[in-house]
């Protein structure tokens, strides 16, 4: 029987992940919306869903072992918004998520919108995975994978995922030849790929880490079991994100940790004593003044 490496031990956890372990990591689905495309000719724009699915569900992207419950949960929109000789214009919206433990409950890792894509499709494409080869759809969907289970390893164990934040960091090195944009540095833009992954290179965001860390193992996954004590150790963790923040001048990586979390945040403090209410509450306004409104059922 294979065991769940996710919810156990720290001691037992280092010792599952040195044996020889292999199974597929992601369940992912994808919609397309290509309504505003009105080159009736382009048929073969439904292969894009099945080429994307099995690029992500099919590839082996780490030496570990997920059980089928414990398989990541993706969900790709992908809306076409203008095409060209077949190089096409899209917006992507990613969100990922991973189980709490000892629930039936999924607790959502990233929500991205993702604006600046753009690649070519024609019929029969296939997707070789190479990361040191740039790749117009397989790059961006490296990227996310890599990123995904980083943030993943991170919530299960404190800097559990540095593996794979280089990985996300050698997609984005390689795309630095390529001229689409969201690769590179420099501009006014600085809510992109470059600029996240770097921004969870920088050492000075460590502390961010080992608060998502805290949060979700010694919050989230304790919750029903002890309410109070998780709720201390979600305020300890927040703590910590406001201090990675005062260090750095790029936000890209908080503003996406809350625009992921707002809702939840508010859900974990609504029933709490007035005290630790209110705690929260002056933590949040700081730390993400652009969800106030839904905080302020907080106060």
């Amino acid at each position: 029987m294979l065991v769940s490496f996710r919810f156990v031990p720290v001691l037992l956890l280092l010792a599952i992940l040195a044996g020889p372990l292999s199974a597929q990591e992601f369940q992912a689905r994808v919609t397309l919306n290509r309504s505003q495309i009105t080159n009736t000719s382009l048929d073969y724009l439904d292969e894009l869903v099945p080429l994307v699915e099995q690029y992500l569900n099919e590839y082996k992207w780490t030496t570990h072992t997920f059980e089928q419950e414990e398989r990541l949960r993706l969900n790709l929109q992908i809306v076409l918004t203008a095409e060209s000789g077949g190089y096409f214009d899209a917006t992507l919206v990613l969100s990922s998520e991973r189980p709490i433990y000892g629930t039936l409950q999924f607790t959502p890792l990233l929500v991205v919108n993702e604006t600046n894509w753009r690649f070519q499709l024609s019929r029969g494409r296939s997707l070789i995975h190479d990361p040191q080869q740039f790749n117009d759809i397989a790059s961006l969907l490296d990227f996310y994978a890599y990123l995904v289970l980083a943030l993943d390893m991170d919530s299960f164990g404190e800097l559990a995922g540095t593996e794979y934040i280089r990985q996300a960091q050698t997609v984005v090195d390689v795309a630095q030849g390529s001229p689409q944009i969201g690769w590179q540095s420099g501009g006014t833009d600085r809510r992109n790929r470059y600029y996240l992954i770097n921004g969870l290179n920088n050492p000075a965001y460590e502390p961010f880490r080992r608060a998502f860390y805290q949060y979700h193992r010694m919050g989230l996954d304790q919750f029903t079991r002890d309410p109070q004590t998780a709720r201390r150790e979600i305020i300890e963790a927040l703590g910590k994100i406001r201090d990675a923040k005062r260090a750095s001048t790029d936000t890209y990586v908080v503003d996406l940790f809350f625009d992921t979390k707002y809702r939840e945040l508010t859900a974990l403090f609504l029933e709490a004593e007035s005290n630790v209410r209110l705690q929260a509450y002056a933590l949040l306004i700081e730390l993400d003044p652009g969800h106030i409104s839904e905080y302020d059922k907080l106060q």
